[in-house]
């Protein structure tokens, strides 16, 4: 499979000590996917490399990425654009209602300005296919423009290639538990478009490993996660011609912390996020690894002190930043 290199791994894999004590229940660990290096890092560094490799192997000279206003997605896929020589163009979704107006401006927007991407805008924020095929109408106009654009589809129907970077994030998770003889018997990181949840766990069931992986929802409820967790796994086994290694039942799904919706973040998140950064020096975000985390303490607080788990931080730090009245309110 074409694959680019965008960072230097493997990530960090520590202890959380404070956050340990503090929650009072298993042993807890995190897994530093923050720091993929590229444009302030996160998990899609890794799906990209897979994105990218393909873009690179077609030709591609611009790639074309739709997401939400504050996608750390679209702000990484301009980065590595970038390092390979290609223009970006970046679709932003109307995604989050009653939005502060830093939301607008500053975070991953800023960011994707100042890496100089295109900027399209699309007014629903829940309809993956509509906003998959006006990037497909962007890409027929810069083809009359003799560009040569490459689409990274993220709506059903389409091969989830991102999901190959947590295949392999697996095996790196695999390798560094067993270097430090560590056992862990869950495994907690966020579900949205379901590329990071769906390809560690089957990364790890394709290892022969049973760790427990549990998503935590953030975009939508767990009914309608689920089945798209599942789909992307049969879509890798087919991707690698080998048998489907994840049962319906080794779908593992929170929405407890779901709520108000995507983008916004209950009291419980909020608390969560002040207590990893002044328990571990963490910097977690309100819609994706806020939420994440709230769910680790929860599951971590239902386990003895005999039990580890490990936490996914997938980045998605510059996000804090268009959130900051939220926080003035929770200090």
């Amino acid at each position: 499979m074409a694959r680019v290199q965008l960072f230097t791994g493997p990530t960090p894999l520590e202890e959380m000590p404070n956050l340990t004590r503090e929650v009072g229940g298993g042993r807890l660990y995190v897994k530093r996917d923050d720091c993929t290096e590229l444009a302030f890092g996160g998990n899609k560094v890794r799906q990209l490399e897979f994105y990218l490799g393909v873009a690179e192997a077609q030709g591609a000279d611009t790639i074309l990425i739709t997401g939400a206003v504050q996608s750390n997605f679209a702000r990484l896929a301009a980065a590595g654009a970038n390092k390979l020589g290609m223009q970006c163009h970046i679709q932003l979704e109307d995604r989050v209602p009653k939005i502060p107006s830093a939301y607008l401006t500053s975070g991953n927007v800023l960011l994707d300005r100042l890496l100089g991407a295109t900027m399209h805008s699309f007014p629903e924020g829940e309809d993956e296919v509509g906003a998959d095929r006006q990037l497909e109408i962007i890409a027929g106009d810069l083809r009359k423009q003799g560009r040569h654009p490459y689409v990274i589809h993220l709506s059903p129907g389409h091969v989830p290639l991102g999901t190959l970077g947590y295949v392999v994030a697996a095996e790196e998770i695999l390798k560094q538990l067993a270097d430090k003889s560590l056992g862990v018997d869950e495994i907690v990181v966020a579900s949205g478009s379901g590329n990071t949840h769906s390809g560690l766990l089957f990364g790890l069931r394709a290892l022969g490993s049973s760790i427990r992986v549990t998503g935590i929802c953030v975009r939508r409820d767990a009914d309608k996660q689920a089945p798209r967790i599942f789909e992307h796994c049969g879509e890798i086994a087919k991707l690698l011609e080998i048998d489907q290694p994840v049962d319906q039942s080794d779908v593992m799904l929170s929405d407890a912390f779901l709520a108000p919706g995507y983008g916004q973040a209950s009291d419980v998140v909020m608390q969560a996020i002040l207590d990893s950064a002044r328990s571990e020096a963490l910097m977690l975000d309100p819609t994706y690894t806020g939420k994440s985390m709230a769910g680790f303490i929860s599951r971590a607080a239902s386990y003895t002190a005999d039990k580890n788990l490990l936490f996914i931080h997938t980045g998605g730090t510059p996000a804090i930043f268009c959130y900051h009245s939220e926080f003035d309110n929770s200090f």
